[in-house]
């Protein structure tokens, strides 16, 4: 770790709308020294975590063990009411969480978080705090804009709260992205890093970066690869196999439950680790039949994807989607449930009792898979 080169504070971010030259590509990444996270920092300050879901229980657990003054703005009929009493929090009203904090950590749902800003934040907090997010999207898109005199900072997990939380207990921690938008007190670097020390973060990688570069990469790896892609890929797979006559459970077995092997090895190891580790005729198959799939349509499919992110095209479309009661996700939702590949996929689950999920029973009856990628309380 003490090779690890010291970042520069991050560019300011980009303002929406407007038209950016394509980025210079650096083959290194911007680290923070890990002693630059100090943990005294928080000694006599207060940190307030709006929102106790995937994201808001391990900012706040880790950031308690770390030894910080935490308190929960959470509304009691939210889900994570009674999970913050239970892990020994006493939640309150969002408005006097800020009030106390002089850090105050936004970890609410995209979609809603700009109107509880600015319905119960923005009107109590005060000028020389901080507001913290970990994900850049309301300030990449404007929707939320940080009250004069506040810093506004980011750090950005590179995983799901679970990951974060187990790593931290067990002595390890998970890179973040760490970025600054607005330096208006002159110390926000240094209190973006003590809260990334306070996660965990440095002991891993604490990454610098902008808000527009999180938001932009992040939204796009979740839509052509980690959310969309690959799922659309597992489907029209199990389609095509049971299509032609296969079981559906083998189309399973062989389409989406053996994902996990291949991803894992890549997790571990890298794209190189995986192919060295995989038998001469998956690896010989896959190297000549995967450009099949990946055509230059699809290539150019991802670069569509990638300017409806940088524009605001897509931020537009889903603020628009969840403001009007998100019926078009409630239809996909209701629509994939019945889908054939769920029930092979419960009829395979059913063989691993063991699996986490299968002790959990979703409202449809199916087992609970892995929540990672979803946000908010």
């Amino acid at each position: 770790m003490k090779h690890m080169p010291r970042a520069h504070p991050a560019p300011r971010d980009r303002p929406v709308g407007r038209q950016y030259p394509r980025p210079v590509h650096f083959m290194t990444m911007h680290l923070y020294d890990p002693q630059a996270a100090d943990p005294n920092l928080f000694s006599d300050r207060t940190v307030a975590v709006l929102g106790y879901g995937n994201q808001g229980h391990a900012h706040a657990l880790n950031l308690r063990d770390s030894g910080v003054c935490v308190v929960i703005g959470q509304r009691p009929a939210g889900r994570g009411y009674d999970r913050a009493v239970q892990e020994g929090f006493d939640p309150m009203t969002v408005p006097h969480a800020v009030e106390r904090a002089d850090l105050v950590i936004l970890t609410l749902p995209d979609e809603s978080a700009a109107d509880v800003f600015d319905r119960e934040i923005a009107p109590v907090m005060r000028a020389g705090g901080a507001l913290g997010f970990v994900h850049g999207f309301n300030i990449r898109y404007g929707y939320i804009k940080p009250p004069d005199g506040v810093d506004c900072i980011m750090v950005a997990p590179k995983g799901p709260g679970t990951l974060l939380r187990s790593l931290y207990v067990d002595g390890r921690g998970l890179p973040a992205l760490v970025a600054v938008e607005r330096d208006a007190t002159g110390r926000a670097l240094a209190t973006a890093l003590a809260w990334a020390g306070g996660i965990g973060a440095a002991r891993a990688a604490m990454v610098g970066t902008t808000f527009a570069a999180e938001t932009e990469a992040d939204l796009f790896g979740e839509q052509v690869v980690l959310c969309g892609g690959v799922t659309a890929l597992m489907q029209a797979a199990f389609d095509t196999l049971v299509d032609a006559g296969y079981d559906a459970e083998l189309a399973y077995l062989e389409c989406v439950h053996e994902l996990k092997q291949v991803v894992d090895l890549v997790y571990e190891r890298g794209l190189q680790g995986m192919w060295e580790r995989i038998s001469n005729t998956a690896e010989f198959g896959g190297r000549t039949r995967g450009a099949r799939i990946i055509t230059d349509a699809a290539r150019q499919s991802m670069r569509r994807i990638l300017d409806d992110v940088r524009s605001g095209a897509f931020a537009r479309e889903w603020i628009t989607e969840a403001r009007n009661g998100a019926p078009a996700l409630t239809r996909d939702r209701s629509h994939d449930a019945a889908r054939p590949i769920e029930r092979a996929g419960q009829s395979v689950r059913r063989l691993m009792p063991w699996l986490p999920g299968m002790n959990v029973a979703e409202p449809n009856g199916t087992a609970a898979g892995c929540q990672g990628m979803r946000r908010g309380d």
